[in-house]
């Protein structure tokens, strides 16, 4: 199954397909840090929320590289769990790879700012809730961009239609007062998060909410690869 995922992420980056993501991904980055200086904690936590619909469009985008012959005879080579388990591990190699490139990103461009006296634990509290908040988003984007798939939806537009209405919706549905905060990732929570003072109970239920909602749409992508065959 390892020689699926390299030859998933070879394929990726050998047609060129992994450019578009990681160009959106700096664009909507620089201009996030163009406005001046931010403590690291503020920063990542808006950071992650717009990294979130990048990606998913780059998992969908990896998925949908593959042509079908080829995903059905890997389907016969390894069985169609591994097959479908190998397209999520290169997803999630893939923005975990993005995600390393978003935090290092703002120190190259002046985006945060540094400690203020050496006693400062700001920069240290921030670069871990950074972190957590970037790691957090990586399972539910990389669902959403599977459910968007061309092999689970079929056609292009569903697609487009899926990611759209997951990116709006996280945002939508993960603001303060919200009437169904449940049908979206916490990525707008976790983002509240890093900004203010962040208690242990809050990172472990914010972060076993992400993993139950991204579960459930894994669940919702592979139903889908079952009913398209």
């Amino acid at each position: 199954m390892s020689a699926l995922v390299r030859m998933r992420l070879a394929g990726f980056l050998r047609t060129g397909r992994a450019l578009a993501p990681l160009l959106a991904g700096l664009i909507t980055l620089g201009t996030l840090y163009g406005g001046g200086r931010a403590q690291p904690a503020e920063a990542y936590g808006v950071s992650a929320v717009v990294l979130f619909p990048v990606l998913a469009w780059q998992t969908k985008i990896l998925l949908d590289v593959e042509p079908d012959v080829q995903r059905r005879l890997a389907q016969v080579t390894v069985g169609v769990a591994r097959e479908r388990l190998a397209g999520l591990l290169a997803a999630a190699v893939a923005a975990l790879v993005t995600v390393a490139v978003a935090l290092l990103f703002p120190w190259l461009v002046g985006g945060v700012s540094g400690p203020v006296d050496p006693g400062d634990r700001s920069i240290p509290v921030g670069l871990a809730l950074g972190l957590w908040a970037h790691v957090l988003v990586v399972p539910a984007a990389v669902a959403l961009g599977a459910l968007a798939s061309r092999a689970s939806v079929g056609g292009a537009g569903y697609g487009v239609a899926v990611l759209a209405l997951g990116g709006v919706g996280a945002v939508v549905f993960g603001l303060t007062g919200s009437v169904a905060p449940w049908l979206a990732p916490p990525i707008m929570a976790a983002a509240r998060t890093t900004g203010g003072e962040a208690a242990a109970l809050t990172v472990l239920g914010l972060s076993g909410w992400a993993l139950a909602w991204s579960a459930a749409v894994v669940g919702g992508y592979l139903w889908r690869r079952r009913a398209q065959g």
